[in-house]
């Protein structure tokens, strides 16, 4: 059985001389190849054209949303300050009605309104501070990108920028 296996030819695979009569030259080759590359760089270009226009297009949808945001907040500022006004009312006249005067009925009421006030404002001092972008800032100062009449942070050291020598002549002279 294996004498036969050794003699039996295996017949040349047909696919291989068709390969071999389909192999394009080299000129083919490169025009192929440049032609892959060029539809390469058509297909970047649109994928690029698609995401800019949908990155223009997010940006208008988010600008409009804005728009339409801060239109609802001014309604829901009106309410809530007109309805945080009756209850500051409803609390002014059920102290005065607990035996207090007018004076201390409302004096207790502002000082609950100024405690709010004050926690307010200290954290949106806090928030400001966060959305400074410190760290951010401080890599482009490093990286020579930005103002550079900008007042360093707190706890940098200010860039050393060493004042150029005044010349011979000027050396004498007063200054205004």
């Amino acid at each position: 059985m294996a004498e036969r296996d050794a003699n039996q030819q295996v017949p040349d695979d047909p696919d291989d001389d068709t390969e071999r009569a389909q192999t394009p030259h080299l000129d083919e080759s490169v025009r192929r190849i440049g032609a892959a590359g060029r539809a390469t760089l058509d297909s970047a270009l649109d994928t690029g054209r698609a995401l800019r226009r949908l990155v223009a297009n997010d940006l208008a949808l988010a600008r409009s949303a804005m728009g339409r945001a801060l239109a609802w907040v001014a309604v829901a500022i009106v309410f809530g300050a007109s309805a945080w006004l009756l209850v500051m009312g409803m609390a002014t006249a059920f102290l005065h009605s607990m035996g207090l005067s007018w004076l201390a009925a409302f004096a207790i009421c502002a000082a609950l309104n100024l405690a709010v006030t004050a926690v307010a404002a200290w954290r949106v001092s806090v928030f400001f501070d966060y959305a400074g972008m410190h760290a951010t800032r401080r890599q482009f100062s490093r990286l020579g990108v930005g103002d550079e009449s900008a007042e360093p942070d707190e706890g940098t050291d200010p860039p050393s920028c060493p004042t150029p020598p005044m010349p011979a002549s000027t050396a004498g002279a007063g200054t205004p």
